[in-house]
């Protein structure tokens, strides 16, 4: 079922829909109720309509970057890194814990964290100077004797057009001026959407995209919803998503006609008509523990879905054909079986580390086929030709971006922020390389000479 709220302005009403349909229509549409039978820190490759821009320099506005690829546009970097590493530039403490990576965007740096008992957004200068600090909401907290380690933030703050997205992982969202850390306006999704706290905490970072605000409640009134961004009100909430949070985020892809969001249940993965909320399809994902964190690859017609606990990796081809999209698994094996580390398709191969398949693995894309493995597990970025791995127990590792072998580059231990993992995703912008481990964010100069 699609729901549909009356936005408080007529004018947005008609900025929202398509200028063809009639309102009567919109709200006429009904899909059948799909079930899919089958979670922490988003991923869009390629098949962005004009739309949505493309990375550019000194800017990295969202979770995995402007077009959620997780691939920098930065050049002229580093071929090989000095034995030391690269110089550290500076140190910012007092982020708290958590697994929140960073955006960057108009000369500022925004992450969030746990300060006190409060899920916090962080504003800093290039040169790490604190700007401002605002509270978004209770931080996540858990009994469960598994989970109790894994506390503190996990979404990472989206910007746009001067304002900050964040849902915490207690699932408040809140818009913020990004200047001056100014609330905005805020939604307490879990008590308007009827949803229970998930059991790692809400992790999504949420997704923008012209007018609209894409995230998932996981409630009973609403499974994903699309909003205004500029008031959070809200143009239509999807209920056929069945199952439990995926903790993925949301990447866009335009294909058979629609511009699909396409994201994670515990159950799957699906794609949603981005302007109605309609479910297009849905693929069944069996999971150990019905946790699917790692986004998406969408290229071509083609969507690559990986999954850790054992249950690897999927080549998914899309065919459109009056008005509906059929999902078909062109190949799938247990290769590869991503945690919640990324996954990145660069010359028609994909790069990514395995859970229970232990190791970082090279796959060809359209076939599935190892290329090669490593020893290693954590998260990675691309730029410049390479891979910016850091290891989940804090090495950082340089390595070529191609199928011949796993060839390293450099390599460095960074200093400690606290405990625990180092699942912040690492960042490559502006001629820096930004690596967050819990309390401390650190960022090493790694421009060419």
């Amino acid at each position: 079922m699609i729901l549909y709220k009356e936005a408080s302005v007529r004018e947005r009403k008609k900025r929202y829909f398509d200028q063809n349909s009639t309102q009567s229509e919109q709200n006429s549409f009904t899909i059948p109720g799909l079930i899919l039978t089958a979670v922490i820190c988003g991923l869009m490759l390629i098949a962005f309509s004009s739309t949505s821009p493309a990375q550019t320099n000194g800017e990295w506005p969202a979770f995995h970057g402007t077009d959620r690829t997780n691939k920098s546009a930065e050049t002229g970097l580093l071929k090989t890194w000095p034995a030391e590493g690269p110089k550290l530039e500076w140190t910012a403490s007092g982020l708290g814990v958590g697994y929140s990576s960073i955006s960057i965007a108009d000369g500022m740096i925004f992450t969030a964290g746990e300060s006190g008992a409060q899920s916090t957004i962080f504003a800093y200068d290039l040169d790490g100077k604190l700007l401002w600090q605002t509270d978004n909401g209770v931080s996540y907290t858990t009994e469960l004797s598994w989970a109790k380690t894994y506390t503190g933030s996990r979404a990472t703050p989206t910007y746009d057009k001067g304002v900050i997205y964040h849902l915490a992982e207690s699932g408040r969202l809140a818009a913020i001026e990004a200047k001056t850390g100014k609330e905005l306006w805020s939604k307490e999704l879990r008590q308007e959407y009827d949803a229970e706290l998930p059991m790692y905490g809400y992790a999504e970072s949420v997704l923008i995209d012209g007018d609209r605000l894409y995230c998932n409640p996981v409630g009973k009134k609403a499974f994903m919803v699309c909003l205004d961004k500029s008031d959070g009100s809200l143009i239509w909430a999807n209920t056929d998503i069945q199952g439990s949070e995926g903790y993925s985020s949301g990447i866009i892809a335009e294909f058979g006609g629609f511009r699909q969001i396409i994201n994670y249940s515990g159950f799957g993965i699906y794609g949603i008509d981005s302007k109605t909320g309609r479910l297009l399809w849905t693929q069944e994902i069996k999971s150990k523990h019905s946790l699917n964190s790692t986004d998406a690859i969408y290229h071509d017609g083609y969507v690559l879905a990986s999954t850790g606990y054992g249950a690897g990796t999927m080549l998914i081809k899309l065919t459109a054909s009056n008005g509906n999209i059929s999902p078909e698994v062109v190949w799938k094996n247990e290769l590869m079986d991503n945690h919640h580390g990324g996954v990145i398709l660069h010359e028609g191969h994909v790069y990514g580390a395995g859970h229970e398949a232990r190791g970082w693995f090279c796959l060809d894309f359209m076939t599935g086929k190892e290329v090669w493995k490593a020893r290693g597990k954590g998260s990675l970025t691309f730029a410049d030709n390479k891979l910016y791995i850091l290891e989940e127990k804090g090495g950082v590792r340089l390595v070529e971006a191609t199928p011949v072998s796993f060839k390293e580059r450099g390599s460095f231990e960074t200093p400690e922020g606290g405990k625990g993992m180092y699942w912040a995703h690492p960042v490559v912008c502006g001629g820096r390389l930004y690596v967050r481990h819990t309390d401390k964010l650190f960022a090493y100069n790694i421009k060419g000479n």
